[in-house]
Formats: structure tokens, sequence, C-alpha cells
């Protein structure tokens, strides 16, 4: 089990990943945030990448907020979340 956390951006037009110059790690989905359908679309984006069910993913934290904290049931590090997100080459060094 790990808790992962997001910044997402609704309504983006484009679905990509990203860390910002914080460190955070960003979202860009091109489902609009009402409804629920951008936290869906998040859901199913990063279970199709990390090859689990959707009900292995769910949000704790932050379900009507761009920060989401995630609960990811399975034995993933967040080291290899970022590596399967293309991501890792994008951290910063200091």
């Amino acid at each position: 089990m790990l808790l992962f956390e997001v910044k997402v951006v609704p309504s983006a037009g484009r679905i990509a990943w990203t860390i910002d110059s914080s460190g955070q790690v960003k979202c860009f989905l091109k489902s609009a945030a009402e409804k629920g359908k951008a936290n869906r679309e998040l859901i199913k984006l990063l279970a199709d990448i990390l090859g689990l069910r959707q009900g292995q993913i769910r949000i704790v934290l932050g379900e009507t907020s761009r920060k989401k904290r995630l609960k990811i049931d399975a034995d993933f590090s967040r080291e290899q979340i970022l590596h399967m997100l293309n991501l890792d080459k994008q951290i910063p060094l200091f």
C-alpha cells in the first residue's frame, strides 16, 4: 500500500504527467472537474499505467480539490511509480 500525492489540472485538453518546480507530481486531464469526471479519469489513467484494477486506487483526500492523495493497494514505491509515469528523469537533482 502506498499513499501517492498528485495535483490535477482538469479540462487541460490533453493528458500528460509532469513534475513541477516544487517536486509535486502533476496530471493534466481532458475531463472537466464536474460530477467526478476528472477523478474517474485520473484513477483510470493511473490504473492502466500501473497495470492495476481501478478498485485498487482510491482518493482518500482531496475529492473536490486539485491536490489529491491516492491510496494505491499494490506493492509499488513512489520511485517505481515515477518511473512508470516516465517522470524519473524529471526529478530535480537539488
